[in-house]
């Protein structure tokens, strides 16, 4: 169960709150008497199009939760100073997209192929708080961008992986370091350490055009490897929402796959235009696959390598814990359903704050929370500094707390590659 943590309460800060407006599971009722703090009205973000699953594949499930900011891993060291990312060559007068020449799709796989890996991710999680632990696999792709083993993917591929592994096109396998990586953009960085690999060339996706070639490659339900998919751009900056992220994507009809997330969209030149991130949920949907344009990417990328963090996000300072079932509810140790601080950053605001762990967040910033993505939609609209006003339920009471974000800036782990201790 949750812990107190030796909280005193000061009764004059307090308000009594209704628990009916709550969900719960039997066989727990909620307390009865007190006031209902007032209902506010959420605030949608403009456009916040169809919602998506996202297109890692998951070996084996496991406990998942978010943390205050993304993880961004430095697991090996080394300098990054010297990568060089290989783009297009575009004569005078031309545009990307009009330079090179036309190729088969065949020709297109044997140019690209090689530049395209297999992606394994380990996590190690806790399960509950009774110090039990589950491990967890994901598979993904990824795309080489530098001869030295720089490899773009998706940050959901190896989100909170204690050990990450690589499987180039010949079949050879490296251990690799996660650079950086950023939940908003969904984009990661990795590095092995190879030599002479070969890197895609960085092709433009503000020229393309809806009815351009459009040619997928990854590793589709994770043991599918060098799969090759075709289609046509269908749609340029369709915004959709992706586990709580609004994004403008390249919608292409090349069929897109569970394991297929992080490997690259190609168009008829062999230029690397995207990076594909998400597909369609629906059963009865057919030919609605996703990839981030790389025109969007390439900046986070550049950020990532070089400072190992995109600068300016804020974050809270907690790892927070979504309860939206009973069963999960039973595992945890919690009698109602919602979001919960699972960790208290040492130092942070939300230490500051006076939160604790196993608050229930109720509202943030005036807007009500019901899911992790309700949080962190809050926080995408503040910037480092900025303060907001939390209410949580601690104990069968309502608490208000002011809390001031920092910037969301990673740190060096002490053990570096390997499952949590």
């Amino acid at each position: 169960m949750f812990e107190n943590n030796g909280y005193q309460h000061n009764e004059n800060e307090q308000q009594n709150f209704d628990l009916n407006r709550m969900n719960y599971y039997q066989p727990y009722s909620a307390p009865s008497g007190g006031q209902r703090p007032p209902e506010r009205k959420r605030r949608h973000r403009k456009g916040a199009g169809t919602a998506l699953l996202l297109a890692g594949c998951m070996v084996v499930s496991g406990a998942a939760g978010f943390g205050g900011g993304y993880a961004a891993l430095k697991l090996m060291g080394g300098d990054n100073s010297s990568t060089v990312v290989y783009r297009s060559v575009v004569t005078e007068g031309e545009s990307a997209s009009s330079s090179g020449e036309e190729l088969s799709v065949s020709q297109v796989v044997e140019k690209v192929s090689p530049s395209v890996v297999e992606i394994t991710a380990e996590v190690v999680s806790d399960s509950g708080f009774f110090s039990s632990r589950t491990i967890s696999a994901s598979a993904g792709s990824g795309v080489i961008i530098s001869e030295d083993g720089t490899i773009v993917t998706n940050n959901h591929v190896i989100d909170g992986a204690n050990q990450v592994t690589v499987r180039l096109y010949d079949g050879t396998e490296y251990e690799a370091e996660i650079v950086g990586a950023d939940s908003k953009t969904d984009l990661a960085v990795l590095k092995i350490d190879a030599e002479g690999l070969t890197a895609a060339v960085i092709g433009s996706s503000d020229s393309l055009q809806v009815g351009d070639t459009a040619i997928a490659v990854g590793n589709p339900l994770g043991e599918l490897g060098g799969t090759v998919t075709n289609g046509i751009i269908s749609a340029l900056n369709r915004e959709v929402t992706v586990e709580g992220e609004t994004m403008n994507l390249l919608q292409t009809n090349a069929a897109i796959n569970p394991g297929n997330s992080g490997g690259g969209l190609f168009n008829s030149k062999g230029e690397l235009i995207g990076i594909v991130n998400a597909k369609s949920s629906g059963s009865d949907v057919e030919g609605l696959g996703f990839a981030i344009p790389i025109d969007t990417a390439m900046p986070v990328v550049e950020q990532l390598i070089s400072q190992g963090y995109v600068s300016g996000r804020s974050k809270a300072g907690v790892t927070l814990v979504d309860i939206q079932d009973f069963s999960t509810a039973m595992r945890y140790g919690v009698q109602y359903l919602g979001v919960y601080v699972y960790s208290v950053e040492e130092g942070s605001g939300a230490e500051k704050a006076g939160l604790q762990k196993g608050d229930c967040i109720l509202e943030a910033d005036g807007e009500q929370i019901s899911q992790v993505s309700d949080f962190k939609a809050v926080l995408e609209n503040h910037d480092p500094g900025d303060t907001i006003s939390l209410t949580v339920l601690r104990d069968g009471r309502a608490k208000t707390l002011e809390l001031t974000l920092d910037e969301s800036v990673p740190e060096e782990p002490e053990v570096q590659n390997t499952a949590a201790q």
